[in-house]
């Protein structure tokens, strides 16, 4: 079992940057591939990044593809989502979630066994 904890959310001008970081109990957080996802106001939850236990695949939405990284340090269990150029369509309720599926990379909700409480973000015009 792992515990995540995001952090890194906040108000931020359209256009600019914000880092989330996510933090996961255990000692095998390794064994975990991990995804980010959001949900906006009056949204539905939806896949951002996902990325294997190694680093060595990653996913991005269409919608995020060329703004946002995704990596890890398995060192520091430790998830980041790197956020550039960011736009209003962004503001959302961030989380990020472990799947015991560790090579691959789930853009579905129900693929991810864990989650943390989720961190807001919001984009102003």
């Amino acid at each position: 079992q792992v515990q995540l904890v995001e952090s890194g959310g906040g108000l931020v001008q359209a256009g600019g940057s914000l880092r989330l970081s996510c933090a996961a109990s255990g000692r095998t957080f390794r064994r975990y591939a991990m995804g980010w996802f959001r949900q906006g106001p009056g949204k539905e939850r939806e896949s951002v990044a996902a990325i294997t236990w190694s680093g060595g695949s990653t996913y991005y939405a269409d919608s995020v593809k060329g703004r946002f990284t995704i990596s890890r340090d398995n060192a520091k269990n430790t998830v980041y989502l790197q956020m550039n150029s960011l736009k209003p369509e962004d503001t959302a309720v961030y989380y990020c979630a472990a799947s015991t599926r560790y090579a691959s990379l789930g853009t579905t909700a129900s693929e991810y066994a864990y989650w943390g409480q989720g961190t807001q973000v919001t984009v102003s015009s």
